[in-house]
């Protein structure tokens, strides 16, 4: 398979990559085999190359919202890093799935734009964050989103537009549709003060580094915030904060976190996520939802 995947001539094609190296986590086995397209027309080239040899695939983004499982995943791994375009025409924003989501929080800020200043502490993709409707501070992608581009099913080029995209609390259309890939986004933003804009990225960013476990691996918010409720305070009242399986541990600075203070493995952390669960369930009867995806 990879040297039919090399013959295509798509892009990079990495063989039995390990996946603790392209996570946040820095967990998981190998897959069968990563590539990065070059462009659209490779991506397209490859999926339909999939397709017809029936190959399980998962496209990833910076990997910052995924546990793999510490076994073979069988199948290919896609990165768009090479979908990267930006287009800025006053305030609007049209932009790769691959384009870095913090880069562009801080580039547009820069000019004068408000409206993703809550997106510069959240460390992955434009498609990833489309696909999860990240957010933070009372604010996600669902409200400035005005265009998704995707592939679909047949290998058609589609536009979807927000209505439709059924945006939710970390959820979407594409959440729920995983066969549709996000290729690029219209993002709408409005005209700002440059200062003001910064001043708010910059605050956020020395709370984050107080409040946060941001010098150890980690994949953000482990579960949804309950409605009315914090998870954390849910994890810290059940005993929870600091308790470690192994290199797996639930941070002391922010208890929905789980961080990997060294030699974590996927199957550590997802013990741990468990028997957060299970002892919540217990105490309060709430099901906490899990934020991250688990694959396998």
């Amino acid at each position: 398979m990879i040297e039919k995947l090399k013959k295509l001539k798509i892009g990079k094609v990495i063989s039995k990559p390990s996946m603790s190296d392209y996570t946040t986590y820095k967990v998981g086995g190998c897959a069968l085999a990563l590539v990065i397209p070059d462009n659209l027309e490779c991506l397209i080239k490859l999926l339909k190359f999939i397709k017809e040899n029936n190959i399980k695939y998962k496209v990833l983004g910076n990997g910052s919202n995924v546990i793999f499982s510490d076994t073979l995943y069988d199948g290919i791994i896609i990165k768009l890093s090479k979908l990267d375009d930006l287009k800025i025409n006053d305030t609007i924003v049209t932009v790769g799935s691959g384009y870095n989501l913090v880069r562009l929080s801080y580039k547009t800020a820069k000019l004068g734009l408000t409206g993703l200043e809550f997106a510069s502490g959240i460390p992955g993709t434009v498609g990833g964050a489309i696909f999860m409707n990240a957010g933070a501070y009372k604010s996600d992608m669902g409200y400035i989103v005005s265009e998704v581009y995707v592939i679909d099913d047949n290998l058609n080029i589609k536009t979807i537009y927000n209505k439709d995209m059924d945006f939710h609390y970390r959820t979407s259309f594409l959440k729920n549709n995983p066969n549709y890939i996000c290729i690029g986004a219209k993002i709408v933003l409005k005209h700002g003060d440059r200062d003001t804009i910064l001043s708010i990225i910059e605050d956020r960013k020395q709370r984050r580094l107080i409040s946060q476990p941001l010098e150890y691996p980690s994949a953000g918010s482990v579960f949804r915030n309950p409605v009315d409720d914090y998870a954390g305070r849910l994890i810290e009242s059940i005993g929870y904060k600091g308790k470690s399986i192994n290199g797996a541990t639930v941070s002391e600075k922010h208890a929905n976190f789980i961080i990997n203070t060294g030699g974590a493995t996927s199957s550590d952390i997802k013990k741990l996520i468990n028997e957060i669960k299970k002892n919540v369930y217990e105490k309060y009867n709430i099901e906490l939802i899990l934020e991250q995806e688990i694959v396998e």
